[in-house]
């Protein structure tokens, strides 16, 4: 079974990098409200630009719901297929 790290089109790879981003930053913000701290790093990058600062957390949002239903570009259907030809060569 494919699990995403078999490469892809620059879309996915794009929103690989912003969930991660995303995902950091949540950890972060977790991190920082026990700590009595604001560590919202994308708040405290692109705070003074609230449009902005919207745009990158609706690009995150984008993305994540983008992961959920997988990319089906021609590029990205057959990397996941030679990963999974490559699991079953292993026997997994």
């Amino acid at each position: 079974m494919c699990n995403g790290k078999c490469g892809g089109c620059m879309v996915h790879k794009i929103c690989m990098v912003l969930i991660m981003i995303g995902g950091l930053n949540w950890g972060l913000v977790g991190l920082g409200m026990l700590m009595g701290n604001n560590l919202n790093v994308i708040n405290l990058i692109f705070g003074s630009m609230p449009t902005l600062e919207a745009i990158i957390y609706l690009l995150v949002g984008v993305a994540a719901i983008a992961q959920m239903f997988g990319c089906k570009c021609k590029k990205c259907m057959e990397a996941c297929a030679s990963c999974s030809a490559e699991g079953m060569d292993k026997g997994m």
